[in-house]
C-alpha cells in the first residue's frame, strides 16, 4: 500500500513587494519611514517582504500611481524576487490597481486594504468584526468593478451586452443595502455604549481614555494601572481593537474608569475612522485622556502629530491631556531598573509599564488633573435627598454641616455632580419658599 500523501492545510506565506511615492509633502515622513511601517503591517499580517522600491515625484501617477517606467522596472523585481503580492504606500484608485495587477499578474493592494485586513484578523468581538465589516464594505464599494471582469467578452457583439453591467449594478445594490444594514447595526452598538456611558455618569467616576500611536504600549499600561491582565497586549500593531474599561484606585480613595482604546497609525483608512466612530466615541466622552508614546521611537513627533489629526477629527482635540512617555526601560537605565520616583514634568510623565516605573508618579498626575477639573459648590439639601449626599460623599471633597431643616454641603465636586446638586438645590429651594421660609434659606446659603 502506498504511502498516504499529507496535504498542508496551511496557507502559503505569501511574498510581499512593497512600493512608494514621495512627494515630499508630509512633514516628518520620508518615503523610507512610511515603507519601514508598511513593513511591519505586512509581517503582522502574515506575509513576507521580499523588497522595496519608491520613487521621488511631485505627485502620484493618475494611471500607475508610481511612473510608468518605475511599473515596468517591478516586473524585474518581480522575476528576481518571486513576489505574488504588490503593496502601495498609498490608497490606490482602481484604475491604478488594475493597470498594476494587468502589467505584473500579480495580487496589487493598498496600504489601506493592509490596515482593514489586519483588523479583520484581530477582531474578536461581535462589535468588533462588525465595525470592521462595515468598513470593508465601504472601501470595496467603489472597487467592485475589478470582481467582475470575469463577465467581459473579448470579440464583443452579439450575446455579450448587457450582462456584465447589469451584474455589477446588481452587486452594487446587494452592498449598499449590506452597508446600510450594518450602519444600523453600529449605530445599535454606539447607543449600548451611550446607555453604559450614563450607568457610570450616576455613579460619577471620572473617566480617563488612553489614546496613542499603535503599539506605544497602552494595553501593557492598563494592564500595569489595574494591577492584572486584563487587557491583550502584544508586541503587534492593531493588537487591541474592542476597547477596555477598568476601574483604576487613584489614591485618597479616589477611583477612576480608565478605557483603553484603538491605536492610531499613519494614514489610518476614513472608512475605519468611520466605522470604529461608536468605538472611538469613548474618546469623547473621557475627562481626561492619557495620550501614549513610545519614549524610544525616533518619530515621536510625527506619531502625535498623527494622534492629534485623529482627535480632531473625532472632535476630541481639545481634551485635558496626560502626555506618557512610555518604554522609558529603553532609554534609562534608571527607568529599567524601575526602583526610583519619576517626576511629573510640565504635564508629562516617563514610565515603563513593563517596569512599573513611573507609575505612581501617573497616579498622582491623574489624580491632580482630575481634581483640577471639578467645581466648587455651596448648597443646601433636603435629608430626603439621602442618596445624593451619600455619592457626594463617596465622589466629592466638601464639608457636611447637618443643620435643622436641611444639609449644607460646601465643597469641590465633579461637574456632573455638581449639575445634578444645583439642581436640587434649586428645587429644595422652590419647595422652602412655597412654605414660607424661603427667606431664611437663601440667606443660609
Amino acid at each position: 500500500m502506498a504511502n498516504p500523501t499529507l496535504i498542508d492545510l496551511e496557507p502559503p506565506v505569501e511574498k510581499v513587494f512593497l512600493v512608494a511615492v514621495d512627494t515630499g509633502a508630509e512633514d516628518g515622513w520620508s518615503a523610507q519611514d512610511s515603507l519601514a511601517e508598511l513593513a511591519n503591517l505586512a509581517t503582522t499580517a502574515g506575509a513576507d517582504v521580499v523588497g522595496a522600491e519608491w520613487q521621488n515625484r511631485r505627485h502620484v501617477d493618475p494611471n500607475w500611481y508610481i511612473g510608468k517606467g518605475k511599473a515596468e522596472e517591478l516586473a524585474a523585481a518581480k522575476r528576481e524576487t518571486g513576489f505574488d503580492v504588490l503593496i502601495a504606500d498609498d490608497e490606490l484608485s482602481p484604475a491604478q490597481q488594475r493597470a498594476l495587477e494587468e502589467l505584473l499578474r500579480v495580487k496589487v493592494i493598498d496600504r489601506s486594504r493592509l490596515i482593514l485586513d489586519i483588523f479583520a484578523l484581530h477582531a474578536q468581538t461581535h462589535e468588533g468584526r462588525l465595525q470592521v465589516e462595515l468598513a470593508q464594505l465601504e472601501y470595496q464599494l467603489p472597487r467592485l468593478t475589478k470582481l467582475w471582469t470575469h463577465l467581459s467578452r473579448t470579440g464583443g457583439g452579439i450575446g455579450t451586452r448587457g450582462p456584465g453591467e447589469s451584474q455589477l449594478e446588481t452587486d452594487r445594490r446587494i452592498v449598499r443595502t449590506r452597508i446600510a444594514k450594518m450602519k444600523e447595526r453600529v449605530e445599535s452598538v454606539r447607543q449600548q455604549r451611550a446607555t453604559a456611558a450614563r450607568g457610570r455618569d450616576r455613579r460619577l467616576w471620572p473617566t480617563v481614555g488612553i489614546v496613542g500611536y499603535t503599539n506605544a504600549g497602552k494595553s501593557t499600561l492598563l494592564n500595569t494601572l489595574v494591577g492584572s491582565d486584563v487587557a491583550r497586549a502584544e508586541d503587534k500593531l492593531f493588537a487591541t481593537l474592542d476597547p477596555t474599561s477598568r476601574q483604576v484606585k487613584l489614591g485618597d480613595g479616589q477611583t477612576a474608569i480608565v478605557t483603553d482604546t484603538v491605536g492610531f497609525i499613519h494614514k489610518l483608512p476614513h472608512q475605519l475612522v468611520d466605522a470604529f466612530r461608536a468605538t472611538l466615541e469613548e474618546v469623547n466622552r473621557a475627562d481626561v485622556l492619557l495620550e501614549v508614546v513610545d519614549a524610544s521611537d525616533p518619530h515621536v513627533e510625527e506619531h502625535r502629530a498623527t494622534v492629534q489629526t485623529v482627535l480632531d477629527e473625532l472632535g476630541a482635540g481639545d481634551k485635558p491631556r496626560i502626555l506618557v512617555f512610555n518604554k522609558a526601560d529603553l532609554i534609562d537605565l534608571v527607568a529599567a531598573r524601575g526602583d526610583a520616583p519619576a517626576p511629573a514634568i510640565a504635564g508629562a510623565v516617563y514610565v515603563s509599564a513593563r517596569t512599573g516605573f513611573g507609575i505612581d508618579t501617573l497616579r498622582a498626575e491623574m489624580a491632580a488633573v482630575l481634581g483640577s477639573l471639578w467645581v466648587d459648590v455651596d448648597v443646601a439639601l433636603p435629608y430626603a435627598a439621602g442618596e445624593l449626599l451619600a455619592r457626594v460623599r463617596e465622589r466629592g471633597t466638601v464639608e457636611v454641616e447637618y443643620r435643622e431643616r436641611d444639609v449644607h454641603l460646601r465643597g469641590r465636586v465633579a461637574p456632573a455632580l455638581a449639575g445634578e446638586l444645583e439642581a436640587a438645590s434649586a428645587r429644595w429651594s422652590l419647595a422652602v419658599d412655597e412654605t414660607g421660609n424661603g427667606t431664611e434659606i437663601a440667606a443660609s446659603r
